[in-house]
């Protein structure tokens, strides 16, 4: 057997080089995290063969002193941390010294640095062969140039493993895209090959902010997101969530970050997930870009070489906020909030106020209105009819009538039923189209869930109580969290070190599988710290009866009938979506619908 020997300086760089630079994009995130721990405003990049061949990163940071540039390209040398004090409360995005020494061990690296009382600039220049340094003057503006030339020219083995330069520049891409969205107040410019592609202006206003990310995210998951800002309890949450109908095939446009850096985690995939549960069609994903902040000390970002991932000291906390925050803003969507108020399509739009205009009808719709002209309906007779259903369901009397535009609802009046499925409405903006069945589903559905929650859960014992084997750990955690159980229905005894008992469950649920169900609430709070299990059984169930005590196609309905549903549709929770995740209703605006008859043109 060897014997026991230390490891060259230049080994064990290349060792960490392993763990920190996996390829160039690596790289770009190091140096980036850098500049903006400087406090730069101002970010170059550029890039050449997808950045093997060079990354060069310059800023107007604080700059690096000349005395700490050779011990700047150390293993474990850095500005950020001091005590081990520091380091349970981390505010930086960089701090275990690690990223230049690596990436200057597999690289050839250059670094030119001014602070702002310095008269001149200082370069320092290392290949990664003997890792000596050569400190030199030179010309340089406040801030500091790092350039990583020939990446892993001195390890071919693993150059080898780096795919094409457009496979390299795009993770290189979505690195900046990461970062760019974490800082609004830095200007990020981008080449590639001596070609612009990026340039992220410093976004101070809230509308420059959303230019940013429509830059990165697209100008739809704008148009097609809610913002977001809550505080609570010590933690805020701002961004943009998309609405469930703008969801994507993959999980590809999800952006999170815990006090400005981006991370994965599982608490936070779970509670958004479980925001969306019932909202959001199978197997799409919701789109994001969401901003935590909270106390530096509540957050261990010390978890992994790449710091991706991160631990919460109170991750059950974190993740009912989470839930709670995103469930309501998505619950509080309404129709009126999808709906553009703009003022040219206000103008061409028909005037539905006044008296003697009419509502044209000309192709052969089903049942508009029993017994009545099935050509013409007038302003004042779809008012009467939307006011006799209000006065007939509402404690209040009929609702004020519309006196303009502007008191026009929503999604406006029906004017007719297309193929006994779809409802014909005609608002402000143009023409709305909804489906009868998904909308008056998602309405007999939220009505269904409010009176659960109202009535409390139900319960009933078990005829034959079950006794289930677990593990130890699955057994103190049914103990610690009996309060909890209790609270869900279920009632559950310790029967012995490994062994539980199962006396009571939701009456609701007493056709599901027990046994199962429990396994599965004690995975979750052993994972998450809570579980949804119980609560998504009963909301599939009342989504199953819903679903069937719903308006079927080809029930014919009346003018009143179909805007008493609309009405509906605009007091609900929801409503955009049926329960299973598909659009309720669509908008084709005039504007729309003057360019399919080529209008104007």
């Amino acid at each position: 057997m060897a014997r026991i020997q230390l490891l060259s300086q230049r080994l064990t760089n290349q060792i960490a080089a392993g763990e920190v630079v996996e390829r160039p994009a690596s790289v770009v995130k190091e140096l980036l995290e850098n500049s903006l721990d400087a406090g730069a405003d101002r970010i170059d990049i550029e890039l050449e063969q997808g950045g093997v061949k060079l990354i060069r990163i310059r800023d107007n940071g604080q700059g690096i002193m000349k005395d700490d540039l050779p011990l700047a390209l150390s293993r474990h040398a850095t500005s950020k941390i001091i005590e081990l004090e520091d380091l349970e409360k981390v505010a930086s995005l960089g701090f275990r010294g690690e990223a230049l020494a690596s990436i200057a061990s597999v690289s050839r690296l250059l670094m030119i640095s001014r602070t702002v009382d310095a008269s001149e600039a200082w370069k320092v220049e290392t290949e990664g062969v003997d890792m000596e340094s050569r400190l030199t003057p030179a010309a340089h503006p406040q801030g500091t140039n790092v350039e990583v030339r020939d990446l892993f020219f001195n390890t071919p083995a693993r150059r080898k493993f780096l795919r094409t330069e457009q496979t390299e520049y795009k993770r290189i891409d979505d690195i900046i895209k990461q970062l760019a969205l974490s800082r609004f107040d830095v200007t990020f410019s981008v080449q590639h090959n001596q070609r612009q592609i990026h340039k992220f202006e410093k976004a101070g206003t809230e509308q420059e902010q959303q230019r940013r990310v429509a830059q990165i995210c697209g100008p739809s998951f704008i148009e097609n997101s809610v913002y977001i800002d809550m505080d609570a309890n010590g933690m805020k949450l701002w961004g943009w969530v998309s609405l469930p109908t703008f969801s994507r095939s993959q999980a590809d446009m999800q952006y999170f970050y815990v006090n400005g850096r981006t991370i994965r985690d599982k608490v936070v995939n779970h509670a958004i997930k479980q925001a969306y549960r019932d909202v959001l069609f199978h197997g799409r994903h919701p789109a994001f870009a969401l901003f935590l902040e909270l106390d530096p000390g509540d957050v261990d970002v010390n978890v992994h070489p790449t710091k991706h991932e991160v631990r919460f000291r109170e991750s059950r906390e974190v993740h009912n906020f989470l839930f709670s925050v995103l469930h309501k803003a998505l619950a509080s969507v309404r129709p009126e909030d999808h709906i553009q108020e703009a003022g040219t399509l206000r103008e061409a739009a028909p005037a539905m106020a006044a008296e003697n205009t009419s509502l044209q009808s000309h192709l052969n719709f089903s049942a508009l209105e029993r017994g009545g002209d099935h050509g013409r309906f007038s302003q004042q007779q779809i008012r009467s009819q939307l006011a006799a259903y209000d006065s007939f369901r509402s404690d209040s009397g009929p609702q004020p009538l519309p006196e303009s535009n502007d008191d026009i609802p929503p999604l406006g009046y029906a004017i007719a039923q297309l193929h006994g499925i779809y409802i014909l409405a005609q608002n402000a903006q143009g023409l709305v189209i909804v489906d009868m069945h998904a909308a008056h589903e998602r309405i007999t559905y939220e009505h269904m869930k409010t009176a659960s929650s109202d009535q409390g859960i139900k319960v009933q014992p078990l005829l034959v109580p079950i006794c289930i084997a677990v593990s130890e750990r699955e057994a103190d955690l049914a103990e610690e969290h009996n309060t909890y159980l209790m609270s869900l229905g279920m009632e559950i005894e310790r029967q012995g070190p490994e062994s539980l008992r199962l006396s009571q469950i939701p009456t609701i649920l007493a056709k599901a599988n027990a046994e199962q169900l429990l396994r599965d609430v004690l995975s979750d709070l052993l994972e998450h710290g809570s579980s949804d299990r119980l609560e998504a059984h009963r909301d599939e169930i009342l989504s199953t009866m819903a679903c069937h005590g719903s308006v079927r196609a080809n029930r014919q309905l009346t003018l009143a009938e179909m805007n008493a549903l609309l009405r509906d549709m605009e007091r609900t929770e929801r409503s955009g979506q049926c329960n299973h995740g598909r659009p309720t209703w669509v908008q084709q605006n005039l504007s729309e619908l003057d360019k399919l008859f080529l209008r104007g043109q």
